[in-house]
This record gives structure tokens, C-alpha cells and sequence, in this order.
């Protein structure tokens, strides 16, 4: 099915047209119809699908359809986001669509000045991108007013469940009509996510275009079995052997993507850092020279695990396994994108094969292993048979300790008995 094929306006098809848009995507043609009818809607859709045109075409052309004065402070519609790189995305893909249009864009997302943001909104804005607790700090302090909302996108919803912001994405709400579109996309459809969408929606549509956790066919995954200590070493001779020219990787936390860049440069491998401790125009510059080709690695937490929208990204590396199975397919989702064929990499140690195996049966295939030479977890049944060893030793101490105090002990006792009857 075809864009133009939508009765579209002219100015919004002027945009598309601008942009390369022609066949729509599986998730476009299920439900850009029935949300420009004003149907509520719970959407099952992966990153990399096309999902930001699924839901803001049908809210750009319904405000065509409705045009009304902006009011300062008062948006027509709200997209609320996890993540403050997904928010500057949204702003960035969706002002594309709205560009010949007299729609007003905004992000709004924390680790910026408030000020800034507060004049924006006094200006005026028909459409709000927004992370829940910088939209909640403006409300708050009286600088947007959400009883003129007539649509809300609730985007990677389950990440926003997973991250704790659920609770502000209901106090946000509150302040909306009940008569209002609500549109929810979500990679993945948990049971919370389910009872999210029935508190939320009303009457709503289900639209699914793959099955629960379903990753892109265009990925291949493979797993290199290797110990913690040893993972930076294969990674830099992967990368020379491979010639990989622009990789993701993804650390767990913040100290172990720090590790990994200390030991990263005396390879003299360009790479930049995108973690939570650094700050906001630290993010943006490294994602920026990483799209722009200027840096071969982006070493990134799961704050960068959704939202980088980057083209011609071939290798996605998992320097250490998420916690959560679910986040697999959020970190490799910046691969195999829109038919183009992807790698998604993990280094496995021993203590990661647990979640290995949760990450397995949730896409429902067994991940291929590839042993690299000099690199290993080591057979498990000598790493136990170490264990018991070592364990042996302190054991047998232990017993021997408590026998000479035990001997000692009589001893003890059997000269004070002697030194008794000799006084008598």
C-alpha cells in the first residue's frame, strides 16, 4: 500500500514525498487508518518498523483537518517518550513530516535548563514530545496546561513500565480529557503492559505486526563464549580481524562501559562514551560523530538502547548481557533495520549463561556459538572441580583447628584434675 494512496494533505504528502516515503510498512498499513478515525490503539511494534509515521501522520492530519489557534502553554496533542535521545529523535523525525505545515514541535527532556523549555511553551506548542517527569516539573510549575489535549502517544511503554515512570505518566494523564485518542506502541506486549493499555484505552484496537518479542529476520546473532576478564581483548581483535567500521556496544553498567574505553584507546581505536553520568551535550556530540562516521565505536548503556535512529549500522555488540531478556531486543533493535541484514554480538561468560538462556527461549532459537582461539569461560566442570578443591583445604583446617582445641581441652582438664588430688 502506498502513501499517496491515503488522501493525505497536500502539505503532509509534500513532506513524505520529501522524505522517500512510498510503500508503507506493515505497522504504517495497519494502523494509520483506523488512528486518523480517532480509534484508540495498542500497537506491538519493533524498533525499526516505522512506528513514529504509524502514529504521527494520523495526528498531523487530524490537526489539518481541525486547525485551531496555538495557545501558549496548551498543546493539542503528547507524545510521552523514556529516554531523552528518543525524544530528540521524535522531534527531529516528526518535525520532517510536519515541515511544510504551521505545526509547532517541542522535546521536552531534562538535563537542560527549564527556562528555555518555558518560553517554548509560553510561545506555543501544538504538539509536546516529552520524557514524564520533565512534562510533570512544567505542569507543576504552571507552564503547560493539559486540558486542551485531544491526543496521547505513550511510546516504548513497556520501557517507561520497566524504568519506574508509569506512576507519572498516570498523574499526566489525570490532567487530560477522558474524552482523548490514546495511542500506545510497545515492542513488547507483558501482561503489565496489557493492563496499562486497559486502564488507558478505551475500546482500543490491538495491532501487532510480529509475534510477542519477535526480532527483525535480518539479524544474525552470535555468541562468543569468552571470560569477563578477556572480553576487551577479543573485542579490539574482532574488530581488526572483522574490519567492522561503525559498532554499537552495549555495557550494563556505566563502570564497566568506563573500563571498557580506558582499555580501548591504547588499541587507538576511536570511540566515544554515552552513559548517564555524562552529560547532555556529552551524549549528543558522541552519537553525532558516530552517525557522522567520525568515531568507529559507541560504547553505550541501556539509557542509549532505544531512540538512536542510525543508519547503516551493521554490527550491534553485547559486551555484557542485559539483565532483563526483553532488553536484548531493544539493544539489537539498531540493527537489520528496514531490510537491510544486521549482526547482533554477544560475549558470554561464565556467569552470564543464565541469562543467555532466558534470552534463547524468549526468540525461540538456539544462538550460535563461535570459539575464538586462547579464548575461553573454561569447562564448568573444572571450574567446580576447582571450587571444591580450593574449598577442601579450608575445611580440613577448619576440622584439624577444632580437634586441637578439642585435645587441648582435655588436656586442660586432666591437669587440673591431677592439681586437685595433689591438694588433697
Amino acid at each position: 500500500m502506498i502513501f499517496s494512496s491515503l488522501d493525505l494533505a497536500s502539505e503532509l504528502q509534500q513532506a513524505l514525498d520529501a522524505c522517500g516515503y512510498k510503500e508503507m510498512t506493515a505497522i504504517q498499513e495497519q494502523a494509520i487508518i483506523p488512528a486518523r478515525r480517532g480509534k484508540d490503539i495498542l500497537a506491538n511494534a519493533q524498533t525499526g518498523t516505522g512506528k513514529t509515521a504509524a502514529f504521527a501522520l494520523p495526528i498531523l492530519q487530524q490537526i489539518s483537518d481541525r486547525p485551531l489557534p496555538t495557545s501558549p502553554g496548551s498543546p493539542r496533542a503528547i507524545i510521552l517518550t523514556p529516554t531523552r535521545e528518543l525524544a530528540e529523535q521524535l522531534e527531529t523525525t516528526i518535525g520532517s513530516y510536519a515541515r511544510f505545515m504551521p505545526i509547532s514541535i517541542k522535546a521536552l527532556y531534562g538535563g537542560v535548563k527549564l527556562s528555555a523549555q518555558e518560553k517554548k511553551l509560553r510561545a506555543g506548542i501544538d504538539i509536546v514530545i516529552a520524557t514524564p517527569g520533565r512534562l510533570l516539573e512544567h505542569m507543576e510549575k504552571g507552564n503547560v496546561n493539559l486540558s486542551g489535549v485531544e491526543f496521547v502517544v505513550l511510546d516504548e511503554a513497556d520501557r517507561m513500565l520497566d524504568m519506574g515512570f508509569i506512576s507519572d505518566v498516570n498523574t499526566l494523564l489525570e490532567k487530560t480529557p477522558k474524552k482523548r485518542q490514546t495511542l500506545l506502541f510497545s515492542a513488547t506486549i507483558s501482561q503489565p503492559v496489557k493492563e496499562l493499555a486497559n486502564k488507558l484505552l478505551n475500546n482500543h484496537l490491538l495491532v501487532s505486526v510480529a509475534k510477542q518479542n519477535a526480532i527483525a529476520n535480518t539479524i544474525e546473532h552470535v555468541v562468543y563464549p569468552v571470560g569477563e576478564h578477556q572480553k576487551a581483548e577479543l573485542f579490539v581483535e574482532l574488530l581488526e580481524q572483522h574490519n567492522w567500521f561503525k559498532v554499537l556496544v552495549f555495557t550494563s553498567t556505566k563502570a564497566q562501559a568506563d573500563e571498557l574505553m580506558a582499555k580501548l584507546k591504547p588499541a587507538k581505536i576511536k570511540a566515544a562514551i554515552c552513559h548517564g553520568d555524562k552529560s547532555q551535550g556529552s551524549r549528543r556530540r558522541a552519537i553525532a560523530d558516530f552517525k557522522a562516521d567520525k568515531i568507529q565505536v559507541l560504547v553505550a548503556t541501556e539509557v542509549a538502547a532505544r531512540g538512536l535512529d542510525i543508519k547503516d549500522l551493521d554490527q550491534v555488540v553485547n559486551f555484557n548481557l542485559p539483565y532483563l531478556a526483553e532488553d536484548y531486543v531493544h539493544r539489537i533493535g539498531r540493527t537489520g533495520r528496514a531490510g537491510s541484514k544486521g549482526q547482533a554480538i554477544s560475549f558470554v561468560s561464565r556467569e552470564e549463561e543464565r541469562a543467555l538462556n532466558n534470552i534463547e527461549r524468549m526468540i525461540g532459537e538456539r544462538i550460535k556459538r563461535i570459539k575464538v582461539p586462547g579464548y575461553s569461560v573454561g569447562s564448568r566442570d573444572t571450574i567446580l572441580n576447582n571450587l571444591a578443591q580450593r574449598n577442601r583445604p579450608a575445611k580440613s583446617n577448619r576440622a584439624s583447628q577444632t580437634r586441637i582445641e578439642q585435645n587441648k581441652g582435655i588436656r586442660n582438664k586432666t591437669r587440673s584434675t591431677k592439681k586437685n588430688k595433689k591438694k588433697k
